[in-house]
């Protein structure tokens, strides 16, 4: 495959730039080679500065449910730019969003919008702490939240323990407010509550964790113990869906599962792939935002009209039931497919999915439950099966630890397409 152009421009990219990129796992590290510098994007299609097209199931990371450049949303984009592009002053726009986010998730009352998920996520942990006077926080071991200081912290290896740092920069005593656990182990969090008591203003988790890999923490009730135990214990339930809101249901997983937090942050879809964030819940806890209470959060951009209206074309066609319908076959039988095309290649492998977002893990484990279990993953396998689904044609994420994302732009044709890759690719990387 030619890459001569890419080559060029991430050598220049790199004289100027951290690691030649605007965000790390682009850079490649995790399973080397060059990344693909993008010149254009349509439907389920990128196409880099080569010319080369690939199918693409990284979608920005998520938010492209309708496809790249969804007509109805660059014309959306295009007619509010010629009036302007920032306000620093409300416009209607923004109540316009706000009531498609309310209408459509089932657990926010009150909705602020910001420019990230890490804003989101980070000024709801702020809330949390405010709304119930107290410091600590409560993560889980793999779980990506945003890189605000505090939240860039793993766990020790097997029992909870309290978090040290997982970046420099991040000061060890700041992130010893910040608890962890292994996912699906209900056991480690109730002795975090026992050991901290009164002290927990909060768990914050991905209710369908997508930087792990995707998995599974409803099926054996995790969820539900997270939210019984939060009201046990008067703390609050964050449900970070920035990258599974409106993405496993028009509502997110917390319609998908039945289960409320009590304050929700989100990203990604709600911006139509424009920059975004927001981060929302119930009336009593979100009145205690400045200005109308004590927890102070601003921003300059925030519901910046562009973002707002982008979200509103993206929403408005995601209140069609039909569309999610017509993801989770197109999803199921990439996925199925996947796996099956493993089995038969004699490769190890197995899998979590939910609605359009899943992840397919190399390794002889049944099932992986957890980020140690993505750990013992052959990640160096992965790495092989990447590349050589890139010279395929196909673009997944540079990653075990991401999720794969189908959008409605992706037909059966490309389906089909991607299994015949992926049996090929797979014997290249045997």
């Amino acid at each position: 495959m030619n890459i001569e152009h890419s080559t060029a421009d991430f050598q220049q990219a790199s004289k100027l730039l951290p690691g030649g990129v605007n965000s790390p796992v682009r850079a490649f590290k995790f399973v080397g080679g060059t990344p693909r510098f993008i010149a254009s994007a349509q439907g389920a299609y990128m196409t880099d500065v080569d010319g080369q097209r690939y199918i693409d199931y990284v979608g920005s990371w998520g938010p492209m449910i309708l496809g790249h450049a969804h007509p109805a949303v660059i014309a959306g984009i295009s007619e509010t730019a010629a009036h302007g592009v920032s306000f620093g002053a409300p416009c209607e726009l923004e109540i316009q969003l706000a009531e498609l986010v309310v209408d459509m998730v089932p657990s926010i009352e009150v909705v602020r919008f910001v420019n990230s998920g890490t804003e989101a996520t980070m000024s709801a942990l702020r809330l949390a702490r405010g709304f119930t006077g107290r410091d600590k926080i409560l993560k889980f071991e793999g779980g990506y939240h945003g890189h605000a200081d505090g939240l860039l912290v793993k766990a020790g290896s097997g029992a909870a323990t309290f978090g040290v740092p997982d970046s420099a920069g991040v000061p060890a005593d700041y992130a010893k407010l910040t608890l962890t656990c292994p996912l699906n182990d209900i056991e480690a969090v109730r002795r975090q509550f026992a050991e901290n008591s009164g002290e927990i203003a909060c768990i914050i988790v991905e209710p369908v964790p997508g930087n792990t890999g995707v998995m599974d923490l409803y099926s054996n009730g995790f969820l539900a113990e997270l939210r019984q135990l939060c009201d046990q214990e008067g703390a609050l339930l964050i449900f970070d869906e920035v990258m599974c809101g409106f993405r496993v249901a028009p509502g997110g997983a917390q319609e998908r599962f039945g289960i409320m937090p009590d304050l929700t942050c989100l990203g990604k879809i709600i911006g139509g792939g424009l920059p975004v964030g927001a981060y929302g819940g119930k009336e009593e806890i979100m009145r205690q935002i400045a200005p109308d209470g004590p927890v102070y959060q601003a921003g300059t951009l925030s519901g910046n009209p562009l973002a707002m209206r982008a979200g509103i074309e993206t929403l408005s066609r995601l209140r069609d039931p039909e569309i999610y319908q017509q993801l989770e076959a197109k999803s199921a039988r990439l996925f199925d497919g996947l796996l099956a095309g493993c089995k038969e290649a004699g490769v190890a492998a197995c899998g979590n999915r939910f609605g359009s977002m899943f992840t397919v893990f190399f390794t002889d484990q049944p099932s992986v439950h957890c980020f140690n279990d993505v750990c013992a993953c052959d990640l160096a396998f992965f790495g092989r099966f990447f590349n050589a689904m890139l010279d395929e044609g196909v673009y997944l994420a540079p990653s075990q630890f991401e999720a794969a994302f189908v959008s409605a732009a992706h037909s059966d044709a490309d389906i089909d397409a991607t299994l015949e890759a992926a049996a090929r690719a797979l014997a290249v990387a045997r």
